[in-house]
């Protein structure tokens, strides 16, 4: 089994946002060389998230508008952890939406449903951030 790792960095200018990295995916994985397997896709950051969904604006707006609810961002001082710093809700919101995904590997390809799209997501940004791909297989 050979393996093959990557990082790919960020930084969003505003404090959340979307980006689709499956073209970045893609192009980690033809770099590899594998074309049976698995890649895993992480953030490196406790405020960021990795996910599967469909690139749909009108979605993503939806995904802003439900994580304000579940976790808004002020008042700050709503959350015990807000003290050094304001981010308490990115912490939740990455927890909602999750830290990585994993996506088989079949004949040089993703192995994705016909709308799905992977994405990075944001919700502390405004500095420098991580995403680890690691991929395996043969």
């Amino acid at each position: 089994m050979r393996s093959y790792r990557k990082e790919l960095y960020f930084n969003i200018g505003t404090r959340r946002g979307f980006v689709n990295i499956t073209p970045q995916l893609e192009q980690s994985l033809k770099e590899s060389g594998i074309r049976e397997g698995l890649l895993l896709c992480n953030a490196m950051h406790i405020t960021a998230s990795v996910f599967v969904n469909d690139d749909e604006r009108g979605l993503h707006q939806d995904f802003e508008k439900w994580l304000e609810k579940l976790a808004p961002e002020k008042p700050y001082s709503q959350y015990a952890h807000n003290g050094f710093e304001d981010n308490a809700d990115a912490h939740l919101k990455r927890t909602i939406m999750g830290r990585e995904a994993v996506i088989a590997v079949t004949d040089g390809k993703l192995d994705l449903g016909p709308w799905e799209q992977v994405f990075y997501g944001e919700f502390d940004g405004k500095r420098p951030k991580r995403v680890l791909v690691k991929i395996i297989g043969e």
